[in-house]
Parts: structure tokens; sequence; C-alpha cells
């Protein structure tokens, strides 16, 4: 078949959106298919569309259906449909939901937030990751290096690392390290500022996946602070390269790790969060505890995993 992926993100964007749909992409040809991948639809002849992102790309998905009735859409739950548009803008992202034959959620909790209407639609495809390449882990002993790993801005509440690590010890040897774009000007305002009053946190901006990857085998822990997420692939990469997590007991989040997951906090408390990064500079049993579950999880998130996940969902799309 021909399909065409919709993204909101543009080409050449290091947007999460973007690397999903190459990912994506990647599988569905394959499997045999014929693949592009568009910002919009431009009314492109194909079989099938999977669009990512119920609101921003509603034009797309109300044109296609409008053009081609019968044909199969796919639309795949972004965590700012399902935790923030789903009642921001609800009908532009409600249409989208009614107008999609299959619903691909990354996590196994995503559903709580939909219509009771539209959960027949609902298929979970977890992101997967590739295991890192170097086979021994360059650790720091001088510094117990966390790594935050996510574009700031409000959704991903990217400074609470930094307020955690404010006031610890003299003795610790904590160091916050994080990768990410600023949304903005004033998120870029706020990192800086951040810098200059608090000597454990750097923000090191936009680097590539690479250096992304290199984080992971020096770094000592990973913290998801966000407030809202759709199953972030950044778990996905820390589980396959051995890297315990810290994250904010959120949906997306247990949604992933598992309910019995020992490294959560709650959201916004950099009061608990400062106390659980504590515990796992001195204590290494409960690194070990992390990394084990982390272990654990990891069998979900391999590349066979995620094209298995696809080919199913084709072949409950269009049999045979």
């Amino acid at each position: 078949m021909h399909i065409a992926i919709i993204t909101p993100a543009a080409p050449g964007s290091l947007n999460g959106n973007r690397a999903t749909a190459k990912r994506w992409a990647d599988f569905l040809i394959l499997l045999g298919h014929q693949v592009t991948i568009d910002v919009q639809w431009d009314g492109a002849d194909c079989d099938v569309m999977v669009a990512l992102h119920a609101w921003r790309s509603a034009e797309s998905i109300q044109k296609f259906k409008q053009h081609f009735p019968d044909r199969k859409l796919v639309l795949a739950m972004t965590g700012t449909d399902l935790y923030q548009f789903i009642n921001t803008h609800p009908e532009a992202t409600l249409a989208s939901i009614v107008a999609a034959d299959k619903l691909v959620v990354l996590h196994r909790l995503a559903g709580r937030v939909l219509p009771a209407s539209v959960q027949h639609k609902i298929h979970v495809i977890h992101q997967s990751a590739e295991p890192l390449k170097k086979t021994s882990l360059a650790r720091s002993h001088k510094t117990f290096d966390i790594c935050v790993v996510g574009h700031l801005r409000e959704e991903k509440d990217s400074l609470r690392v930094a307020y955690a690590v404010r006031n610890l010890p003299a003795e610790s040897r904590i160091r916050v390290l994080h990768y990410g774009k600023a949304h903005n000007n004033e998120w870029e305002g706020y990192a800086k500022q951040e810098m200059q009053i608090n000597t454990r946190y750097q923000w090191l901006g936009e680097v590539s996946h690479d250096a992304v990857r290199d984080a992971y085998a020096q770094c000592h822990l990973m913290v998801l602070p966000s407030v809202m997420e759709g199953g972030a692939n950044v778990i996905s990469e820390a589980c396959v390269a051995n890297l315990p997590v810290i994250a904010s007991d959120i949906d997306g989040s247990t949604g992933l790790l598992g309910d019995d997951y020992a490294g959560y906090f709650p959201v916004k408390n950099e009061k608990v969060l400062a106390e659980v990064l504590l515990k796992a500079e001195s204590d290494a049993g409960f690194v070990e505890q992390l990394t084990r579950q982390c272990r654990q999880r990891a069998k979900l998130f391999t590349r066979e995993a995620e094209k298995n996940g696809w080919e199913d969902l084709l072949n409950e799309l269009i049999p045979g």
C-alpha cells in the first residue's frame, strides 16, 4: 500500500514527532509498503493516512476523509492531544478522533482520558530504542550525573530537576546535565539564569541524538519531570540503555514503567524529588532496583516489538 504519514514537525527538526514519523516509516517500508512523510496532506493519492497529532493535523485529517471517505485513517495520539487539547480544543481534537479508524497510543493507560465510544479503536504501540553501541560505561566517580532530555517548555516542567538540586548538602556530588532546545526566548532566559545561581545545573541546549546517547552511557540516572507525556521515547531509550529512570507519577510514565516501579515522585514536587535523588546517590541498592526494573521493561521497547505492533494494526485495519 501507499501510506502517507502526516506530522506537524518540519523536515530536519529534532522534534520527537519527526523522529517518530521517520522511525515508523522505516518499519512500514520493511513491511513492504510505500511511505511518504509530509507536514500537511496535499491531496496526493494514498491508501492509508497515518496522522500524528489530533489537533495539529486536524485539517489534513478532515480533508483526507472528505476526499477518501472509505479509506483508512490511523491517528497517533500525542501527549498534548490526550492531556491538553482534548479539553482546550475539544471540537477539532474530538473530530479527528471520531474520523479515525484506529487510534495509536504509546502507553497502556492512555485510554483513561478517551471517550468510551472510541475505546474499541485503541491500539497500543510502544516506541522502540536501539541499544547503545558502547560496551562499557564511562560514568564519573567524581560527580553523580543526572541527565534531563527534552525541550524546555511548560509541559515538560523542564527546570524542576534544577530546582530540586539547588540546596543539596555541600557534600553531595549530584550534577544535572540538561539536553534540549528552549521552546522560546523566555525559557532560554530561565535556563541561563538558573545556571548563574545553581552550580549543579548545566543546560547544554539542543544536541544531536548521538550526543544524547553518549549521555545515557555516561550518566548515573535520567529524570523525566513532565506534567504530561503521551509515552516518552526517552523512557524507552533509557531502559534499553540500562539507565535507571526517576519520573513524575503521571499516566504517561506509569503506563510505560509499571505501577510497581520504585522511582516515582509527585508532579512538580522538587522537595520529594531532591530526597529521591539523594537516596539514589547514597544507596546503591536503590539504583540497582531501578536498573533491574528498567531492564525488565526494556523488552517492550525493541524495534521488533514496535514493527510487529504496526503489522498487527494494519492486519486489523485491512484484513488480508
